[in-house]
C-alpha cells in the first residue's frame, strides 16, 4: 500500500478525526457502564472490551471511521452465561466468539451482506435509531426541568453552532460547555459517576478462569455462535450504512476477521465481546471523522479519560450526553423512507416496516433483519412467478409445451400442472429455450412430468435448455437415468 493509500485511509484530516474521536470517547462511556449493567458485570468490562475493540477494529478493521465497542445486543446475549456460570465462562465465550468470527472472514461470508435489501438497511437503521431514542428516556422521564433545561441547551448548542462554525464539533462543544456550567452552578444533576465505579487500572492480561474442558466448550458454543452471528450482523450492517455516508467501500471479509480479533484479544484482558456502534459511528462521521486515527484515538482516550481522569469524567452530566445521543437519534432515522412509504413498492415498505416492528419490539436486531431478509426473499420470489407461463400446440399428434420464466421452488407446481398427461399423444416436445431451472424443487417437477408421460407411453424430446440448466439437470435429475422410478409428488 502507498504511502498516499496509508494516509488517506487512517488521517484525510488529522483535526478531524482527532475532534471525533474525542466526542465519541467521551459517548462511550456512560453507554459502556449501561451495557456492563445489562450483562450483570461490573462496569469496567464493558469500558475495557470497548478501548480494546475500538483500538484493534480501527488497526484490522475493513471500515474506517467505524466505531466498534461494547454493544447492548451483545450484552443481551450474555446475561444468562453470566448468571449460570460467572464471568469467567464469559471471557471464554468472548475468546470463541472471535475465532469464529476470523473463520467466517476467512470463509468469505461478508460477501453475503449483497443479499441484504436496501429495505432491510433503511428497516434496520429507522429501529435503531428508535432504540437509541428509547434508551435516553430513562435519563429523561422524571428526572426534572434542570435534567430538561439541560438537554434542550444543549440541542440548541449542537445544530446552531455549525451555522457560525464547523472548526470543532458541535457535539464536543456541548459536552464540555454543560459540564463546565453544571460544576459552576452547583446544579443536583445525574453525572457519568452515578452510573458505576470508573476503574483506576489499566486492562491486564490473563487466562479465562475456567476448566479447559469438553464441558465448558459445550457450555460456551451457543452463545459464542450467537454472538458471533449478531456481532458481524450488526457490524456488517453498520459498515453498509457508513459506507453510504461517506460515498466509500469497505472490505466487509476483512471487517469480519477485525471484528473477530478484536474479541478474541479482548477476552484476554478482562472484557466483554462487542461489536460495531451504529450510534457512536454516526457520532464519529457527523462530527468529521473520516479516517481509522478517530477509531483508534477513541480507544486509546477512553483509557486515558477512565484511568487517569476519572475524577473529572464523572462530573460529565448525563444530560449533556443525552443531547448528543437524540441528535443521533435524530440524524440516523432515514426520514425520507416516511415519504417513500407511499411511492415505493408495496412489498418494499412492508419489508421495512417489519423490520423495523421486529427490532423495536424485541431489542433484538438479527430477528428484525432476519424477518426482513425473509420476506424480501418471498416477495421476490412471489414477484419472478409472475412472468412464468406455458404455452403449448398440437401439429401431427406432437404436442410442443413452450415453457417461459423461472422454474424454481415457487413455480414448480404451476410447472406440473401446465401439462395434460391425459390426451393422447404421439410425442411430446418441452421447448425451455425461454425459460432457467434454478433449484432441485424445479428439477423434481421436471422428472414428474417427463417420467409421468412416459409411465402413459408417451415419448418425451427436451429442447433449448441452456447449458446452467443442463449441469443441474445432469446433477440431480431422475429422468436421464435407466430405471428411474416415477417420482412421487412434492418430493
Amino acid at each position: 500500500m502507498s504511502l498516499s493509500s496509508l494516509r488517506a485511509e487512517w488521517s484525510p484530516n488529522v483535526t478531524r478525526d482527532l475532534l471525533a474521536g474525542t466526542v465519541v470517547a467521551l459517548a462511550l462511556i456512560p453507554e459502556a457502564i449501561a451495557f456492563s449493567i445489562i450483562a450483570g458485570v461490573d462496569p469496567k468490562l464493558g469500558l475495557y472490551a470497548s478501548f480494546c475493540i475500538a483500538v484493534i477494529t480501527a488497526i484490522a478493521g475493513g471500515r474506517p471511521a467505524m466505531i466498534s465497542a461494547a454493544t447492548a445486543a451483545m450484552s443481551v446475549v450474555m446475561v444468562t452465561l453470566v448468571r449460570d456460570h460467572g464471568v469467567g465462562h464469559l471471557f471464554a465465550a468472548t475468546i470463541l466468539t472471535g475465532l469464529i468470527q476470523i473463520a467466517a472472514g476467512l470463509l468469505r461470508l461478508g460477501d453475503l451482506m449483497r443479499f441484504v435489501s436496501r429495505s432491510v438497511i433503511t428497516g434496520f437503521v429507522n429501529a435503531l435509531a428508535i432504540l437509541i431514542f428509547m434508551a435516553q428516556l430513562p435519563e429523561l422521564i422524571g428526572r426534572g426541568w434542570q435534567t430538561y433545561a439541560m438537554v434542550a441547551a444543549g440541542l440548541a448548542v449542537i445544530y446552531i453552532l455549525p451555522r457560525f462554525t464547523k472548526a470543532i464539533p458541535s457535539p464536543l462543544v456541548t459536552i464540555v460547555v454543560m459540564t463546565v456550567f453544571s460544576m459552576a452552578v452547583g446544579l443536583d444533576l445525574r453525572t457519568v459517576g452515578d452510573m458505576g465505579a470508573l476503574p483506576s487500572e489499566l486492562p491486564a492480561f490473563a487466562l479465562p478462569e475456567v476448566p479447559f474442558t469438553l464441558e465448558t466448550l459445550w457450555i460456551i458454543l451457543p452463545y459464542s455462535l450467537t454472538l458471533a452471528m449478531v456481532g458481524l450482523l450488526e457490524s456488517l450492517m453498520t459498515a453498509a450504512i457508513v459506507d453510504e455516508m461517506t460515498d466509500t467501500d469497505s472490505d466487509k471479509n476483512r471487517e469480519c476477521r477485525g471484528q473477530g480479533l478484536a474479541n478474541f484479544v479482548t477476552g484476554f484482558f478482562g472484557g466483554m465481546a462487542g461489536c460495531a456502534m451504529i450510534g457512536q459511528s454516526v457520532i464519529n462521521v457527523s462530527s468529521g471523522g473520516r479516517g481509522r486515527l478517530s477509531c483508534l484515538w477513541a480507544g486509546v482516550l477512553l483509557l486515558f479519560l477512565i484511568v487517569v481522569l476519572g475524577p473529572w469524567v464523572k462530573q460529565i452530566p448525563m444530560g449533556a450526553l443525552v443531547a448528543v445521543m437524540v441528535m443521533v437519534s435524530i440524524n440516523t432515522f432515514r426520514w425520507s423512507s416516511l415519504r417513500s412509504l407511499v411511492t415505493h413498492p408495496t412489498s418494499s415498505s412492508i419489508v421495512m416496516l417489519a423490520t423495523v416492528a421486529v427490532v423495536v419490539a424485541t431489542h433484538d436486531l438479527a430477528k428484525g433483519v432476519l424477518v426482513g431478509v425473509i420476506l424480501s426473499g418471498l416477495f421476490f420470489a412471489q414477484k419472478v412467478s409472475r412472468y412464468f407461463g406455458v404455452a403449448s400446440e398440437l401439429e401431427g399428434g406432437i404436442r410442443t409445451y413452450r415453457v417461459t420464466g423461472q422454474i424454481f421452488f415457487a413455480t414448480a407446481e404451476a410447472f406440473h400442472a401446465a401439462f395434460d398427461f391425459r390426451e393422447e399423444l404421439r410425442g411430446v416436445v418441452i421447448d425451455v429455450e425461454a425459460a432457467h431451472f434454478w433449484d432441485i424443487t424445479g428439477i423434481n417437477a421436471l422428472d414428474r412430468v417427463v417420467l409421468k408421460f412416459r409411465h402413459h407411453g408417451i415419448p418425451v424430446e427436451i429442447e433449448g435448455m441452456n447449458a446452467a440448466s443442463r449441469t443441474l439437470v445432469d446433477r440431480h435429475a431422475l429422468h436421464d437415468k435407466q430405471g428411474a422410478p416415477l417420482p412421487a409428488a412434492g418430493h
